[in-house]
């Protein structure tokens, strides 16, 4: 079952056409529902606005945030997922043309399965990583966006599988570290919690503005965002993935060095008790 341009039905084959499909040409956003409320919900509309206006896409007059708001949980209620589910909302150019589209149109589909808990609950297991050197993030503003085209992503998470990873970490054109396959890179050395500027390439993550904002609250810990050399990576403390699905995935091994958890632990209990405040 699928949202299709506000219309909830079956699963069907709109691909032959789809630009998204051909091309690459959409963008999207994954969201959380808890107890039929989406988290971060501005965030991630305003997110996906600026991301159809760097693609030039037409953003029709009904895509409110209420509106955008309304289509998920019409979902995610009819499929009886409310209290906790993910949902990608995939936006994409209306069928037509080669490289050049005929129109700046688009269509919208929304798709949701079920999550396990009603709340972030940290995973401690072992979570080892290593960098993913194939290919690089280049520095430009598409790179801070969520396209369909994630080609860097799906290589690197075959090499992950093919070496007994759990994830790997990504590099800039400029050999630095830039973010994880699937979430926002942060480092803790000492009483400093480090994370690489959007400038440098990362995905302008939901979940990594939340973290940023929470720990800026607590007391002793210096937040910046710098650029991260790979050899930094070994001089850590600690090491830590982010994203909205997740929330915060402690990485416990970096090629021989072993990391702690103690400030990804204390900020995701600042981060559960902050959604059930709002």
């Amino acid at each position: 079952m699928i949202n299709f341009n506000g219309n909830i039905g079956l699963e069907e084959n709109v691909l032959t056409q789809n630009r998204a499909f051909l091309y690459g040409d959409g963008v999207f956003e994954t969201v959380k529902i808890i107890n039929n409320k989406v988290l971060f919900l501005e965030d991630h509309y305003f997110r996906l606005m600026a991301s159809m206006r760097v693609v030039r896409m037409e953003i029709p007059m009904n895509f409110t945030m209420e509106y955008f708001e309304e289509q998920i949980l019409n979902l995610v209620q009819q499929k009886n997922i409310a209290s906790s589910a993910r949902a990608r909302i995939t936006v994409f150019r209306k069928n037509g043309g080669l490289y050049l589209p005929q129109t700046n149109e688009v269509s919208f589909l929304i798709h949701a399965t079920s999550l396990a808990n009603t709340s972030y609950v940290l995973n401690t297991a072992e979570y080892e990583v290593d960098l993913y050197k194939d290919f690089y993030v280049t520095k430009q503003l598409l790179s801070s966006i969520k396209t369909t085209n994630k080609m860097i992503n799906v290589t690197g998470s075959i090499f992950a599988s093919e070496n007994g990873l759990a994830n790997c970490i990504l590099m800039n054109d400029s050999k630095n570290v830039v973010e994880a396959l699937q979430g926002n890179l942060f480092m803790v050395v000492g009483k400093k919690l480090v994370t690489p500027p959007v400038s440098e390439g990362c995905l302008n993550g939901i979940m990594r503005k939340q973290i940023l904002a929470l720990a800026k609250k607590m007391e002793g810990i210096e937040v910046v965002e710098e650029v991260i050399s790979p050899f930094d990576l070994q001089k850590a403390d600690e090491l830590f993935l982010t994203n909205v699905i997740m929330g915060i995935q402690p990485i416990t091994k970096y090629r021989k060095k072993e990391f702690t958890s103690n400030l990804a632990q204390l900020l995701a209990n600042k981060l559960n008790e902050s959604i059930s405040e709002n």
